[in-house]
């Protein structure tokens, strides 16, 4: 654009051509649930304000596409993927659509999910939507694109967006990057708000950039990340802004140590070759890997987590929904169970509702059991998890495969996880970004750095360093199944 080569117009015509010919028709990718009916406008007067010398920031005429539970105050709904939001359009943007608004940024339309951010049934298929049907995964469309987030990977990998905005309590932002085969940021919780978005959980809830690139993604980081005065999270004393795009160097992988977590490399055959094949890149570039370390959890830590994300989901919730229009008809968790049940042909063909069901019976948030269990699960995360053993080996960074290749989608059985190495820094809040690491069988594998709260100056210098060393991202091929 600076060239004069491009316009935002024309920029945001190639996308809506392309989501037109890959979304619906061609390969039916499903990745969106709405586009922007003022996409073209607001590209033209963008077009208008660069060609009088006025730049909004960093992001001047760059489409974004929003996760479908993201609040933007235009003629887009926001509904998390769910019927009963239907018509929902909140009385304000998102902080993090305002933010990105004012650097220039050209919403471009709702990105599929999995409904409620896979928090209403055990047995959802990661992807699926009342409003948005079942994404597929551009790779290999019969095989999952995980989720939450789902939309928003896979539209960034065929290429239906420039960036997108993920959100993640555990994996939502990371899964979904490592599957479609893009870079993925959960930031430190706190480091971009919340406010406007559905939530699950304050402890653990946080957008993020979903890109191509591990530069894009940090450009759009630097754009979200700002406090706010409608999130205390963002208030911690202990977080900083930064121009993230500042840490990028080839050779960020020289003189840093990095613990290898093999706990979580419960993988076999040509999948582990990936990950050691990418140990041997660091090695090589510089890097000092403490192989093994222990980043291990408790056994116990994902019953109790889910615990204290239903306790969080209620309140959290309903608390969100009290604040929509008056022409909302769902003012509570109690309302949506109902509407479920009333439109159960509709909202719930493959799968149930038994974690909201667990939730509605939850006690308030002063509750001491809720609040013993989630004063246990930080602790485990944080001072005896993921600080004791970089404190110990004086780590820079923590490094582990993100999660397996996609597994073949399926409504009645639902999700059939490979494995995957969220949830420490999920549970402790801190940033996690995943790379492409490899395929395998033409499917993408990422790689995740995760470490300390903020620390993502260093995890960008890691992943960036990383990711030009390999180069491992490939374009999707969109092929119907693994053998064809």
């Amino acid at each position: 654009m600076r060239a004069g080569r491009f316009t935002a117009r024309s920029i945001v015509d190639a996308y809506l051509r392309r989501i037109d010919s890959l979304d619906r028709q061609g390969p039916a990718l499903r990745a969106l649930i709405e586009v922007n009916p003022e996409a073209a406008a607001l590209a033209d007067q963008l077009d208008r304000e660069r060609q009088q010398g006025q730049l909004r920031g960093a992001l001047h005429g760059i489409p974004v596409l929003l996760k479908d539970n993201i609040d933007t105050a235009d003629r887009m709904t926001t509904t998390a993927g769910s019927l009963a939001l239907m018509g929902s359009v909140p009385a304000q943007d998102s902080f993090a659509a305002r933010r990105l608004r004012d650097a220039g940024a050209i919403l471009l339309g709702k990105a599929n999910m999995s409904e409620w951010a896979n928090i209403r049934s055990t047995r959802s298929s990661s992807g699926w939507s009342a409003r948005g049907g079942q994404c597929r995964n551009p790779y290999v469309l019969d095989r999952n694109p995980c989720g939450s987030s789902s939309g928003s990977g896979a539209a960034v990998a065929a290429n239906m967006t420039a960036v997108a905005i993920g959100t993640e309590t555990d994996g939502s932002i990371v899964c979904p990057s490592s599957a479609n085969g893009v870079v993925g940021v959960k930031p430190t919780v706190g480091l971009v708000s919340r406010a406007g978005i559905i939530p699950i959980s304050h402890s653990q809830d946080t957008a993020g950039p979903m890109a191509r690139t591990v530069r894009d993604a940090a450009l759009v980081l630097s754009v979200l990340a700002a406090p706010d005065p409608r999130d205390a999270a963002t208030q911690n004393p202990d977080r900083q802004t930064h121009d993230y795009t500042a840490y990028l160097d080839e050779g960020g992988l020289r003189g840093v140590r990095i613990g290898v977590a093999r706990s979580f490399f419960t993988y076999q055959g040509s999948v582990e070759s990936v990950f050691e094949t990418a140990l041997d890149v660091m090695r090589k570039q510089g890097a000092t890997l403490i192989d093994p370390v222990d980043a291990a959890l408790p056994p116990t830590i994902e019953a109790l987590e889910l615990s204290v994300l239903l306790s969080e989901l209620k309140a959290d919730l309903n608390a969100y929904l009290a604040t929509l229009p008056a022409g909302v008809t769902v003012r509570s968790l109690a309302d949506v169970i109902r509407f479920n049940e009333e439109n159960r042909d509709r909202e719930m063909p493959y799968f149930g509702q038994e974690l909201f069901v667990m939730a509605q019976a939850k006690g308030p948030l002063t509750d001491g059991t809720y609040l013993k269990t989630l004063q246990t699960i930080r602790r485990a995360a944080r001072e005896n998890g993921i600080d004791a053993v970089m404190n110990a080996q004086r780590l820079d960074a923590l490094v582990a495969p993100t999660g397996g290749p996609a597994w073949t989608t399926d409504l009645v059985n639902g999700d059939h996880f490979g494995g995957g190495s969220s949830t420490p820094a999920a549970i402790a809040g801190y940033p996690n970004i995943t790379v492409p690491a490899g395929q395998v069988m033409g499917l993408p594998v990422g790689l995740s750095f995760f470490g300390r709260a903020w620390t993502e100056p260093m995890l960008f210098r890691i992943a960036y360093a990383f990711e030009q060393a390999t180069k491992h991202r490939q374009p999707p091929a969109f092929r119907p199944t693994l053998n064809a």
